[in-house]
């Protein structure tokens, strides 16, 4: 009969459980640990009178309180005042605990009624701590005739109780001196805290030194495989200087597996959005769900691509990379992701992890950095043209990619209610985002182009933004039916106060609302004026629109589109 072996091999050499090592170890400590506790908990269990710091005070208050009335029932009848207090201040001496404790009675006026204290020899005829006796007739005064009390009587501070008893018109205290309720209590803590601190560092020192001798690999396991997952990247276990344990074993059935699984990881991550990555970590599976969710589309198009295609040929793909590296990272750097690109546009979602009225915000936010990124990077062409023609000028060929390669863009952005999941078959599917809106997205994009405006939003973006931030400022630019609806809806651009230069803007826009207000009223003749002194590209649409004509019978306000 073979003889059964103790430990698993790998080959000849023995894998020995990792938990044997943690079990023997916290054995020991545990033991240890049992052993102290029990010793501490002999020693000092004579000490653990420091509840007393607000022991029955409440109780004894209480009882004090009601022999108080019974007395002055008798006060009543006998007419033998100091008998009555007699008895009282003997009653309440029997609860006395501490060296300090105390109770007395005394009148508005701070004149003592009686005093009672377990202190041999302190007597008190007067109440002399006039701002607490103040306060306590301000409280008194506001309906208020029971509650706590700090006081001194001149050699340290009393804490308790008191109540107003209407009978004898004083106030009842019980009181005990904080120092006697501190002074056990912190020479129980000093003693405690000194053996804890002292055991805990010898402890301390010998678990480090044995737990660093046992954990030193999965130390360094632990901390790869952290990083990978912070990173969402598979890599290989550093294992060559591993002791032969199981936990080596399954660092290297790991690293096996690792090399292939990234490269699938890192393609996946490249295709799909950030938040289906994330399900699919969470949730080790993607189905074909989705449901109505309400979100923000931002949708971004390339102006004039057609003649961008024809001029630059194969190169236009080398342009778009350089031009969608920039804006996805603007996307993603305002917690959106990217619904899907398509040629020269691209459709960004807003609030697909966290629904909240921060989504307007940020999609404004990445709809402005998209434009401005946009814009260096035709500064950085046009810097480039300098430099060349420093030396020579551009051919005619060359101007032609010079303007194709300066690429300018329009942002269209609404919300609402639509469709957000997945979508497809069990062997293909893809993200999406469907809905009214989203098409309303592309529409408002379309808009730039007609009001040479680099970025329009809906009544919907600039409600959302105005409930959570006084950020940007949203100027009404026209009402327009589109092609395909039967009613007018309001369109808006968004500046952004924190920008230089916006004053200056804002002033313009005023001036061009108080003309978009008298053209809806179809006061046109008002309107081209205002519209001529604002002097901005976008009133060049609406004085043209008008010419001289006057405003058409029966004018809405709306504009009607006739194409998309």
């Amino acid at each position: 009969m073979a003889r059964k072996k103790l430990f698993q091999y790998v080959g000849d050499t023995p894998i020995i459980p990792i938990s044997a090592k943690i079990l023997a170890i916290f054995i020991v400590l545990i033991l240890l640990s049992n052993f102290m506790t029990n010793l501490l908990s002999i020693n000092l269990s004579q000490k653990q009178k420091n509840v007393l710091t607000n022991q029955l005070l409440v109780n004894q208050l209480k009882e004090m309180y009601i022999t108080a009335g019974n007395q002055y029932q008798i006060y009543s009848y006998s007419k033998n005042k100091d008998e009555c207090l007699e008895a009282l201040k003997k009653s309440v001496s029997s609860s006395f605990t501490q060296d300090n404790s105390c109770a007395m009675a005394f009148d508005r006026t701070g004149k003592i009624l009686f005093f009672s204290s377990n202190r041999a020899g302190r007597t008190l005829d007067l109440f002399k701590d006039k701002e607490t006796l103040e306060k306590l007739n301000a409280d008194f005064d506001a309906g208020i005739n029971q509650g706590s009390v700090t006081f001194d009587f001149g050699d340290g501070e009393f804490f308790g109780i008191y109540k107003y008893h209407n009978d004898w018109n004083c106030y009842f205290v019980r009181a005990e001196s904080r120092a006697d309720n501190q002074r056990e209590m912190y020479t129980v803590i000093g003693i405690t805290a000194a053996i804890i601190l002292a055991l805990t560092v010898v402890f301390v020192f010998l678990g480090t030194f044995m737990l660093n001798k046992v954990f030193v690999n999965i130390k360094g396991i632990t901390k790869s495989l952290y990083d990978m997952q912070q990173r969402q990247q598979l890599e290989v276990i550093n294992i060559d200087d591993a002791p032969n344990d199981d936990i080596t074993y399954l660092a290297a059935s790991f690293n096996s597996l690792s090399v292939s699984v990234n490269n699938l990881l890192t393609t996946f991550q490249k295709f799909v959005s950030k938040d289906v990555v994330n399900k699919a970590y969470s949730n080790h599976a993607i189905t074909l769900e989705g449901n109505q969710r309400e979100l923000t589309m931002l949708f971004s198009d390339i102006k004039s691509f057609t003649y961008r295609t024809e001029t630059l040929g194969n190169d236009i793909i080398d342009v778009l990379n350089v031009h969608y590296n920039k804006v996805i990272h603007a996307v993603h750097q305002s917690n959106g992701v990217v619904g899907s690109i398509i040629g020269d546009a691209i459709l960004a979602v807003f609030g697909t992890e966290t629904s909240s009225a921060e989504k307007s915000i940020k999609s404004i936010e990445s709809a402005w950095e998209i434009t401005n990124v946009t814009a260096e990077l035709r500064e950085k062409m046009a810097a480039r043209r300098k430099e060349i023609e420093k030396k020579r000028k551009l051919t005619a060929s060359e101007l032609r990619v010079y303007e194709a390669v300066l690429l300018d863009i329009g942002v269209g952005i609404d919300g609402g209610t639509v469709f957000y999941g997945n979508i497809g078959s069990d062997e293909h599917m893809a993200n999406t985002v469907i809905g009214d809106k989203v098409n309303s997205a592309s529409r408002l994009e379309g808009l730039t182009r007609v009001y040479h405006l680099p970025v329009i939003v809906s009544d919907y973006i600039k409600k959302e933004a105005e409930s959570i931030s006084k950020r940007y400022k949203f100027y009404e630019i026209d009402t327009v039916q589109v092609k395909g609806k039967t009613e007018g809806k309001k369109i808006y651009y968004p500046i952004d106060t924190f920008v230089q230069g916006s004053a200056a803007l804002s002033e313009k826009f005023e001036i061009y609302e108080g003309g978009l207000k008298a053209y809806y009223k179809g006061d046109w003749s008002k309107a081209r004026k205002m519209f001529k002194q604002a002097d901005m590209e976008v009133c060049e649409v609406f004085l043209e629109r008008m010419g001289r004509k006057s405003a058409p019978a029966k004018w809405s306000g709306i504009w009607t589109m006739t194409t998309k």
